[in-house]
């Protein structure tokens, strides 16, 4: 009995190889065709950038000293004018006081000046009339002018002793004011970075304090356009985008300005294109990564392949008579079925949207079959010697 078993097993495992084997040698080969179809096609650059706001403003100190008080905080709504912080005023107050008693020391001196002119004008205009009299020398009278002009040369000096130490003054009056740091714009702060207590030094560079961000209705996106793609890329063109956070709610911007300066980075270079994009829910946040579909150009009702089409190559020996042993005649082309064989018919392509690409051919029409691929191969089709995959125009 077992061996009647084996012997059913091996007889049926010897007919399916044997029916596989003459499916295949049948000598037809069949192919997978679609047909031509009319439809709109939109050429599009893709490229990623970072959301920021459109106007960011950072604040910092113009002078040194431990933060004494907060009030603001991270996502505070300011005005402009309002106090952020407040650094530790008292040296700043002694300085500018003792500033305002240099000040009142130079206008006592000034007045001292002024009385000792008097006295030296007095004696001055009395040896005159004593010398026209000759009771006194001619030095005499000489001292007492010498005495005078230096008298008027000491008000000139303190004069400018009073301006320097108003100067002096005035500087620590504006450090003093310096202390209170202050929001320059209406917005609200994305980002803060000192503490009650922490010391902040403005010796060489300003250190940022916070960040305001102006208006977080408008947003723009500082893409990075790769060179290949940025000759295409123009102020006003639409842009569709996506971020992490809201995967499957796109957004739409427009492109602002394309800015001319390069950014290289490990020898790869791309430029900056600024979408400018409406955030009125507030849904989009300062840093966030924005992954950018910008359209270049699109067409309406236009006749159309896919590009599965393009990249098929049929076997050399199932192409018709005056197609083998050839490579094809150069540039794009497609394959059609003619009298069961397919047949190489060379077109001019337009724009693609990765899809599909735009037909451009007196002898193909709307509905006629084209060739995709091959049902029976046993490996997916490999472009012949030599050819390389089509190119097609973005």
């Amino acid at each position: 009995m077992k061996k009647i078993i084996i012997a059913l097993i091996i007889i049926i495992v010897l007919g399916v190889v044997f029916l596989l084997v003459f499916k295949n040698k049948d000598g037809k080969q069949k192919y997978v065709t679609e047909i031509i179809t009319r439809g709109d096609i939109k050429s599009t650059v893709s490229a990623t950038g970072t959301v920021n706001a459109v106007t960011t403003v950072q604040v910092g100190t113009q002078v040194s000293g431990t933060i004494l008080k907060l009030f603001v905080d991270y996502n505070s709504p300011v005005k402009k004018g309002q106090l952020l912080a407040q650094i530790d005023p008292a040296m700043f107050e002694a300085q500018a006081g003792q500033a305002r008693a240099n000040l009142l020391s130079a206008k006592a001196s000034l007045e001292k000046s002024q009385v000792m002119l008097r006295d030296t004008k007095t004696t001055w205009d009395r040896n005159k009339i004593l010398y026209a009299k000759n009771f006194i020398s001619k030095s005499d009278l000489d001292t007492s002018e010498t005495n005078y002009l230096s008298a008027l040369a000491q008000i000139k000096v303190s004069e400018a002793q009073i301006a320097q130490v108003q100067a002096a003054l005035d500087s620590a009056s504006i450090n003093l004011k310096y202390t209170k740091i202050l929001s320059p714009v209406n917005g609200t702060v994305i980002s803060r970075s000192i503490d009650v207590g922490q010391t902040v030094a403005a010796s060489f560079q300003t250190p940022t304090l916070f960040t305001i961000a102006q208006d977080l209705t408008k947003m723009q996106i500082d893409t990075s356009v790769d060179e290949a793609d940025i000759g295409k890329v123009k102020a006003g063109q639409k842009a569709t985008f996506t971020v992490d956070a809201y995967p499957e709610s796109p957004f739409n911007g427009k492109v602002s300005v394309v800015r001319n300066a390069p950014i290289t980075v490990s020898n790869v270079v791309t430029y900056n294109a600024v979408i400018i994009v409406d955030n009125a829910g507030l849904k989009l946040k300062p840093g966030m990564t924005a992954n950018v579909s910008i359209e270049t150009e699109s067409k309406q009702n236009v006749l159309r392949v896919p590009n599965a089409a393009l990249r098929f190559k049929p076997a050399t020996s199932a192409a018709t008579p005056n197609q083998k042993g050839a490579k094809g005649p150069k540039g794009p082309g497609v394959w059609i079925l003619e009298n069961n064989k397919p047949k190489n018919v060379k077109i001019t392509t337009g724009i693609s949207d990765g899809n599909f690409t735009e037909l451009i051919s007196n002898e193909l029409t709307e509905g006629e079959q084209i060739i995709t691929d091959s049902s029976n191969s046993t490996k997916k089709n490999e472009p012949a010697p030599g050819a390389g995959a089509p190119r097609f125009i973005r």
